[in-house]
């Protein structure tokens, strides 16, 4: 049990900071792309929809809404007769014509919908359990079995109580395998930046070790000893719960419960399954934290001697994409809440780390092209990169990347305006 929580990520208390300048931006490159801006709510209360899909049709060209409901997509010039498809769980599906939009903040209303399965597919599975180990078996069938180069966007934001201390954002290459092949997967940093307010730390700085790939081992699907495994999977009790659509199509909602076999922690969730083919299409799930000295072991990997880590929260998600009959990893998110108790402080302080990532565009690798050695990151990798980054309105490029909420975005620019007044 602690062996397979403890990969999916662990939290590195370290008092350090490191410093990599970042590739520069030409002109050219942002006068071949034009900006599209969003905010997506729901049709019926008008409240911000996150993680919405936004996918420019007939391409692998995609970002994610942030939790406010925005969105910026950036199209190339030669693709702006196309459209965008807006998709999201529950939610009918919409497409809109980059012709109608506008150059400023656009709105998009989604409208609920709830299907009902037909009586053919409820009765096919009455077990919930049988359901789920038939989307592990049918990995060859529904996933991207073909080697794949995908661009991602990857932030990880640190929080002292409700304040922003620490920002990461990195565009990375993700090199990745069949889903059938056991070979790992490879992540190269293109480019990133990175800020931390020690200060707002409170002498105590909380680092992530894995990064992007704490976020890419969400991907169950290709990384099933996470979660799920053949000797795992009864580990598990399942249940039937009311179904779902995902792009208008279908779905099997399960939730599962790790059976209480574990005095420190354990696993529930939900997993969304598409009816027709039995790919996994999203899942949600949570660490529930019964003894807190024990949990710490699965996360701490360092801290000082007078200083005691305790997990408090945890929450995971990962959704699938389609294309072409092949599902592949889209986008996760993980958020994580931790109780710092210091030796001779008569209150602790609550910590949140949150990390994201999403892969805006991909293709095939029939090539086998690999990763440059001095740009791949390793497993171990502590994210780190240049405060001048964010000083830079063009940083991102032609880039699409998620929109950073407005807290994100109200630190970003106190970053800002702390260098102006350094260079002053």
């Amino acid at each position: 049990m602690k062996t397979t929580i403890s990969k999916i990520l662990s939290t590195t208390v370290l008092l350090c900071f490191l410093v990599v300048l970042a590739p520069t931006v030409t002109a050219q490159e942002l006068k071949n792309h034009l900006e599209y801006k969003g905010k997506i709510t729901d049709g019926n209360t008008q409240e911000p929809l996150e993680a919405v899909s936004v996918n420019l049709k007939n391409t692998n060209i995609s970002t994610i809404s942030n939790i406010e409901g925005k969105f910026v997509l950036k199209v190339p010039q030669n693709m702006t007769d196309g459209s965008l498809i807006f998709n999201f769980l529950g939610y009918q599906p919409k497409e809109i014509s980059l012709n109608t939009l506008s150059k400023k903040e656009n709105k998009i209303a989604l409208e609920p919908k709830i299907t009902q399965l037909s009586e053919v597919n409820i009765a096919t599975y009455l077990n919930a359990e049988a359901l789920v180990k038939k989307v592990f078996e049918k990995k060859a069938e529904n996933n991207l079995n073909d080697p794949a180069v995908m661009t991602a966007f990857y932030r990880e934001t640190i929080k002292r109580r409700n304040r922003n201390v620490s920002i990461t954002e990195a565009v990375v290459n993700l090199y990745r395998q069949p889903y059938t092949s056991n070979s790992k997967d490879v992540i190269e940093l293109h480019k990133a930046r990175k800020s931390t307010d020690y200060r707002r730390l409170d002498t105590v700085a909380f680092k992530l070790q894995g990064g992007p790939f704490a976020a890419l081992y969400l991907d169950v699907m290709k990384y099933p000893e996470y979660l799920f495994t053949n000797e795992t999977i009864g580990d598990y009790t399942y249940n039937f719960e009311p179904p779902s659509t995902i792009n208008s199509r279908p779905v099997f909602v399960v939730s599962f419960l790790q059976k209480e076999r574990y005095a420190d922690a354990y696993y529930k969730g939900t997993l969304y399954i598409d009816a027709e083919t039995l790919a996994l299409a999203s899942a949600s799930y949570n660490l529930e934290i019964v003894n807190e000295k024990e949990a710490s072991k699965l996360f701490v990997k360092k801290k000082p001697n007078d200083i005691n880590v305790y997990p408090l929260e945890t929450s995971y998600h990962v959704d699938y994409r389609e294309k072409d009959g092949k599902w592949y990893y889209g986008y996760s998110n993980m958020q994580l809440t931790f109780k710092v108790d210091q030796r001779g402080k008569l209150f602790n302080t609550n910590y949140t780390l949150a990390t994201e990532m999403a892969v805006t565009d991909w293709e095939n690798n029939a090539a086998g092209s690999k990763a440059s050695i001095e740009k791949k990151l390793k497993p171990t990798v502590v994210m780190s990169d240049a405060v001048s980054g964010f000083s830079d309105p063009d940083f991102w490029g032609p880039y699409n990347v998620i929109e950073p909420e407005e807290s994100i975005e109200s630190a970003i620019n106190k970053i800002q305006r702390k260098l102006e007044r350094n260079k002053g």
